[in-house]
Order: structure tokens, then sequence, then C-alpha cells
């Protein structure tokens, strides 16, 4: 998760460097139509997953895995689709040359998106963060709450 974070802001990097370097319409990339908000959102979406990914941490470190594990199953899907997510951002802002050879986007796109299968599909880790909140849902509609 923290090399996810990691690629994820050298992509938000790369990005700003092209934004505020590039012009057009005579103006930097930056300011045109809603690339504040690109750039705003990727700054958002890495922050929220480092929380999360420390959040995971710190329940680790309590040393109940079972406690730990839907933490670690949000984070291991939440962290590489945010790195592709900034990514892709990063190779719009780019134009073309974001998926050339001219930048590194393209190589850390194709290993965040490989990440999302190699580290077990998105889909196996929703399954079991679902399972966990159904039960502990229903454990609070029962008045057991453990929370």
């Amino acid at each position: 998760s923290m090399r996810s974070i990691w690629v994820a802001e050298r992509a938000l990097a790369q990005m700003f460097r092209r934004s505020v370097a590039r012009e057009a319409f005579g103006q930097p990339l930056a300011r045109l139509g809603g690339n504040f908000d690109v750039i705003a959102e990727s700054r958002m979406e890495i922050e929220m997953a480092r929380l999360l990914t420390l959040k995971a941490a710190w329940m680790m470190d309590q040393g109940d895995g079972r406690a730990a594990a839907p933490w670690i199953s949000q984070i291991k899907v939440v962290a590489p689709l945010m790195a592709t997510k900034v990514i892709d951002e990063a190779i719009q802002m780019h134009g073309a040359q974001g998926i050339s050879q001219d930048t590194p986007l393209a190589n850390m796109y194709m290993a965040q998106r490989t990440l999302r299968l190699a580290d077990g599909p998105d889909e196996v880790h929703r399954r079991a963060v679902a399972r966990i909140e159904l039960k502990r849902q229903a454990r609070r509609a029962e008045g057991r709450s453990d929370d």
C-alpha cells in the first residue's frame, strides 16, 4: 500500500510539473478546465489512502489478525485503485507523451493495474470486507455491538 502511495505521489508530482510548464490557449494547463479539481482530487485521494494504510498498520500492530483483516482487505483495494486513478490523470495531463517512453507514467500504470490482480482480485477483498461488515451490522441490530 505504501508503495502504491509513493507511486501516486510521483505521478502527482509529474502532473504538477506538466500542468505549470505546459501552456494552452495562453495559460498554464493548471488553470484550464477542471485541472484545479483534478490536482486537488488527486491530493485528497492520496491522503485518504495514506490514512487507511496507517489504520490498517495500527490494527496489525494491535496483534489481532482477525480484527486487522478487514482493514488490510480495504487497503489492498483502495491503494492500487487510487494510484491507477492518479496515474491516469497524470497521463491525461501529459497527452500522448503520457503513454510514451518519455515519462514513467505508462509503466507505473501497468504495474499498479497488475498489483490489483497479483495481490488478489479486488472482488475477493471486497467480498471479505462485505462479509465482515454484514456480520457486524447484524450483531449491532441484535444489540450485541462490539464496537
